[in-house]
């Protein structure tokens, strides 16, 4: 959840080894030695004689194991013959404690090593000995950047600039101190006054490419990336950098080419392999992201921003403990990552650890008060309290300190009503969406702007709106396979009968604490999950996906060795103790997992004396409001009429099996358009249903205090009415696909 990021080329500028052998005269306390013989041996190595030189010295040195000067120029041969002269420039440097050179001849060597730190302690005592030493100057300067001191490299290499301004790699890498500090226009600069100076620098030419990248410059920026690569078509980094320009730009497919091509010429270039991860899923890549990033981590398991990507596409499969897993992971090995803090808060949030979720959102804030992602979690974490008031303030202090954070205006819209008076949202929302946007965010804005339109009655506009958020989906290419649906619900039908069920049951658990609600996405569960939670004996758990994954492993055991039945005492001691970790001893817990009327087989097999509560309503109603959602990728019908109207009408198969198979002491069925005209009536119904005494607090559902992390969080806390009911007339010359589901003969559910 970083900007993508790529780190500057320094420059290749023909910048050479600077050890400098002139004539030295003798020095005080290191040893005898003859000036002659040294100024030969310096002629030697001038001359590119440095194997002569070698041996010389070292001959000499045998003699004078003391004599600085000759250790000097021995560390200088050896250098120039690509030799290990570390040894000899430490024994150099310590037997000429005043000689600049020699200190910087060592601080450079440790430079090229990467030994940072020793590098800068040498390379400053020399700058100490002789201050404009402009070789050493631009090495600390390095070093000091290599170190995370930004800040003080810049004003090393200002100095040196002072002192040269004609060194092109100087003010490359100046540009790059500044790129790290966040001036970009400064870098942008120095990076025109290097090109000035040696116009065919590839380098500088990707670096200036990046900076115009973050001033938000992306022609310009992939001009020069371009212009980069004919200068140099190896040099991976431009390419990953032009991939960075191009997704700028929302031209995602080149992009991926980009940095596909800068993996081929380096396939353990980690930046390329996490920003190639974090542009897959918006062309249906979900998958293989996780692969990518998967990679970059195995090949730099320290690198925080890696786990955080990982963290962030297990999050959008919804799989929060294994993104929460991969937050924790990325904090061990930076606690200060703002993201990284954010991204534990949502996913937190995501397993009703509200305590949690706030410590991690305000962990962010402590590091960086202006992280709107974490005030963004923390608006959310107040509207899933009912706190609608709180949440509205988070989102605008987030659009405030950010007015390019499409989360902060989607959660705006969605937590309560708009109204024409929202004119500086909307066009915050429409200024947004006239600029390249990644595409989950363009995606979440145009839902975001329908519910805005719908609910200021300009159904039109609203329509236009959704449309284009549900063809926006269709570019993550998740499938919906009607055939495979199909097929399993003739499995489901074919399997669970009323004499297999029974015969089951013998094996599960008798527990009543079980209570199911299922039925349609959209089609009033969240409503009768919050009637049931506000009696006090009854905890709503919200959507657990514990069936989804139930169901898989008891299909594969059935098709292995037909020995499914056999996990069902595993799976009700399983749901059970997970039941009360989340709800500790209430008489009842309800799981409102809508997509459960598929599992309501195995459900009742694992618990005969469970409830399972079916909530029906208008198809029409129930369908437009699913198109009208930001479902996730579990919902791959969700998107197109027909593929709509197919998912209702096996939806409506399976149900119909189930009121004929299980007795009516286990099923009641709740028509929502009659719970909203009897909201009493019903409540005692359903109340009376699952084996408690009624409660009046189950008319004032809307006062209760819980947590409500659906879709359906606002619309819960407000007073039944019946504006949901018909809404689909206000889209009739819309939803010509869905008409079939009125048609003679289809069931209605």
């Amino acid at each position: 959840m970083r900007p993508d990021r790529n780190d500057p080329c320094p420059c290749a500028s023909g910048k050479k080894f600077k050890h400098c052998c002139g004539a030295l005269a003798p020095v005080p306390g290191a040893g005898p030695a003859d000036p002659r013989e040294i100024g030969l041996l310096v002629g030697m190595v001038n001359q590119g004689r440095p194997q002569e030189a070698q041996a010389r010295a070292t001959a000499l040195l045998r003699a004078q194991p003391e004599s600085g000067p000759l250790w000097k120029v021995l560390s200088v041969a050896l250098l120039r013959q690509g030799k290990d002269a570390l040894p000899a420039l430490r024994r150099a440097a310590q037997l000429l404690p005043q000689d600049p050179d020699a200190h910087a001849n060592l601080g450079s060597e440790l430079r090229a090593r990467g030994e940072w730190g020793t590098a800068l302690t040498s390379l400053l005592h020399s700058l100490t000995l002789q201050p404009r030493n402009l070789e050493a100057l631009i090495d600390a300067a390095d070093a000091e950047r290599a170190l995370g001191r930004a800040r003080e490299a810049v004003a090393l290499y200002q100095l040196a600039l002072q002192i040269d301004p004609r060194r092109c790699e100087a003010h490359n890498n100046l540009g790059n101190a500044f790129l790290d500090i966040g001036q970009p226009a400064e870098a942008v600069g120095c990076y025109r006054r290097a090109l000035e100076l040696e116009p065919d620098q590839a380098q500088v030419q990707c670096n200036l490419g990046n900076a115009l990248r973050q001033l938000g410059q992306f022609e310009e920026a992939i001009t020069c990336t371009r212009r980069a690569l004919a200068l140099a078509p190896g040099l991976s980094m431009a390419h990953n950098n032009l991939g960075l320009s191009l997704a700028g730009r929302g031209r995602r497919e080149e992009a991926i080419a980009s940095y596909r091509q800068a993996l081929v010429l380096n396939p353990n270039y980690v930046e390329a392999l996490n920003n190639l991860g974090k542009v897959l899923p918006e062309v249906g890549g979900r998958h293989e992201a996780v692969a990518q990033f998967r990679k970059a981590i195995d090949l730099d398991p320290t690198r925080a921003e890696s786990h955080c990507n990982l963290g962030n596409v297990l999050f959008e499969f919804r799989r929060s403990e294994g993104a929460e897993s991969c937050y924790r992971r990325a904090l061990a090995l930076e606690p200060r990552h703002t993201m990284a803090h954010a991204g534990l808060g949502s996913a937190l949030r995501m397993q009703r650890r509200a305590t949690e979720a706030e410590a991690s959102c305000r962990a962010a804030l402590a590091i960086d008060p202006n992280c709107v992602a974490a005030l963004s979690v923390l608006g959310e974490l107040r509207a899933d309290q009912g706190q609608f008031s709180e949440a509205e303030a988070l989102f605008r202090q987030a659009i405030a300190i950010d007015p390019g954070f499409p989360f902060a205006f989607y959660s705006l819209a969605m937590n309560r009503k708009m109204t024409g008076d929202d004119t500086a949202w909307l066009k915050g929302t429409e200024a947004l969406l006239a600029t390249p946007l990644p595409l989950r965010h363009e995606i979440s804005l145009r839902y975001a702007l329908g519910k805005y339109f719908d609910d200021i009655r300009q159904y039109d506009q609203a329509f236009s709106s959704y449309r284009q958020a549900n063809e926006l989906v269709k570019r993550y290419r998740v499938n919906y396979d009607r055939a495979k649906l199909t097929e399993r619900v003739d499995r489901v039908v074919n399997h669970f009968t009323s004499a297999s069920i029974r015969q089951y049951q013998s094996a599960g658990d008798n527990s009543e604490r079980p209570v199911f609600i299922v039925g349609m996405p959209r089609s009033g569960t969240s409503l009768t999950e919050q009637i049931l939670a506000s009696h006090p004996a009854v905890f709503g758990a919200g959507e657990l996906p514990f069936w989804q994954t139930a169901f898989a492993a008891y299909e594969a055991a059935e098709l292995e060795s037909r020995a499914g039945s056999s996990l069902i005492p595993h799976m009700a001691r399983d749901y059970l103790s997970r039941l009360t970790a989340l709800s500790g001893d209430a008489q009842r817990v309800v799981d409102k997992m809508p997509l459960n009327f598929m599992n309501v087989g195995l459900i009742c097999a694992a618990f005969p004396r469970a409830r399972v509560i079916h909530v029906r309503r208008h198809p029409l109603d129930t369908c437009l409001s699913i198109y009208f959602q930001y479902f996730s990728h579990l919902h791959p019908y969700a998107n197109d009429f027909n593929n709509l109207a197919h998912f209702y009408g096996e939806y409506i198969r399976v149900t119909a099996h189930w009121r004929t198979v299980l007795p009516a002491t286990m099923l009641l069925e709740v028509p929502y358009e009659a719970l909203i005209a009897d909201q009493e009536g019903w409540a005692r119904r359903m109340v009376d249903f699952i084996g408690l005494p009624w409660d009046p607090k189950c008319v004032d559902f809307h006062e209760t205090d819980r947590t409500v992390i659906t879709l359906s969080k606002w619309q819960v806390r407000q007073k039944i009415h019946a504006s949901s009911v018909g809404r689909w007339r206000h889209y009739e010359k819309h939803i010509a696909p869905l008409q079939q589901l009125l048609s003679p003969g289809a069931p209605h559910g």
